[in-house]
């Protein structure tokens, strides 16, 4: 088995939570991204994962390279180039306050990269899933061209494909979305999307304000099946804020014609929740490639993106092992 993952690569700036990013003198700084964040998770769970995408060939992309490494993601394909790497600020949130995030990622090396660049019959010689976001696709209009052919050439070779929708209003319109995501939606298995997502991005009709919320995911998620019936798995989280340090979470599968729905979590305290989106769709691609029942896939996968809620850092790190005997565990002592 083996997962590759296609996306840009960022540099997070993060303030202490004490204080407003205008204010601050000091920032915490982690690589992440979310398809990258996705293959870190995937190789600590102990899928053989590579990521590809391109960094700028300087002492910030020689970071990049080693924080991979180091996270044993392959790199084979790695390019170098470009002007510089992708940036995002986030302001953090404590109490009632939510974090914000402020982009600065124009011109990066990523989002310039051309179609001539990447090679797939090589590239997805030995690949067994290839999972990217919508964040990829929001980038140019070259890298929904570069996308569409991966994933043309991906469905050529027999190799399944994972695609979270991630919608980012900060990056591009939700027409421009929508447009996007039609063009590649049929050659997709695995979605991440949620109920906004097929009212805004899907134009599904909305439903029934008083059906209960289990009912109206169901509704969204056969809607989107009917409309896209390649697409054998959906998944997503529900969130509840009660304040940026505490959480509720549940993960939703829908497989079959049915919703399969986890425990609800409660997290507190929050110490990051950034990438914990991607620890879930982590949970999910190692389940579906160990042949899981969709209960202990939609299990797993929770446990996994709770886990990642309570270190720093976009990449989760916890391993397979950690997941499982922390869902036997919750709520107990010290395991020793």
């Amino acid at each position: 088995m083996k997962v590759l993952t296609f996306g840009e690569m960022l540099l997070r700036l993060s303030s202490d939570p004490t204080v407003k990013l205008p204010q601050t003198n000091q920032l915490f700084f982690y690589y992440g991204g979310a398809e990258a964040n996705v293959a870190v998770s995937l190789a600590h769970l102990g899928i053989p994962t590579e990521y590809l995408t391109k960094v700028p060939d300087n002492n910030i992309g020689e970071g990049c390279k080693q924080y991979l490494l180091a996270n044993q993601v392959s790199i084979n394909h790695l390019l170098f180039g470009g002007a510089r790497l992708g940036l995002y600020f986030v302001e953090s949130g404590i109490a009632n306050r939510a974090s914000n995030v402020t982009y600065d990622r124009k011109y990066s090396s990523f989002s310039k990269v051309k179609v001539e660049e990447f090679n797939w019959d090589t590239i997805l010689a030995d690949v067994d899933l290839f999972h990217t976001t919508g964040i990829t696709l929001a980038l140019s209009q070259e890298l929904r061209d570069i996308t569409l052919h991966a994933m043309q050439a991906a469905k050529e070779k027999g190799i399944k494909v994972s695609f979270d929708f991630n919608y980012r209003a900060k990056l591009w319109s939700q027409i421009e979305a929508k447009n996007a995501f039609e063009q590649v939606l049929d050659y997709v298995d695995i979605a991440f999307c949620n109920h906004m997502d097929a009212i805004y991005l899907l134009g599904i009709t909305q439903a029934e304000a008083g059906w209960e919320e289990e009912q109206q995911l169901n509704y969204y998620y056969q809607n989107i099946q009917k409309k896209y019936p390649s697409i054998r798995y959906l998944a997503s989280t529900t969130r509840k804020v009660i304040s940026s340090s505490k959480h509720l979470l549940q993960g939703n599968l829908f497989a079959n014609g049915r919703l399969y729905r986890s425990s609800e979590y409660a997290i507190e305290p929050v110490v990051d929740r950034i990438g914990g989106g991607d620890a879930y769709a982590a949970g999910i691609i190692f389940s579906y490639l160990n042949q899981w029942q969709e209960n202990k896939m939609v299990s797993f996968a929770i446990a996994n993106a709770v886990l990642k809620h309570s270190i720093k850092g976009d990449g989760n790190v916890f391993k397979a092992e950690e997941v499982a005997q922390f869902m036997e565990t919750v709520n107990q002592e010290i395991s020793r």
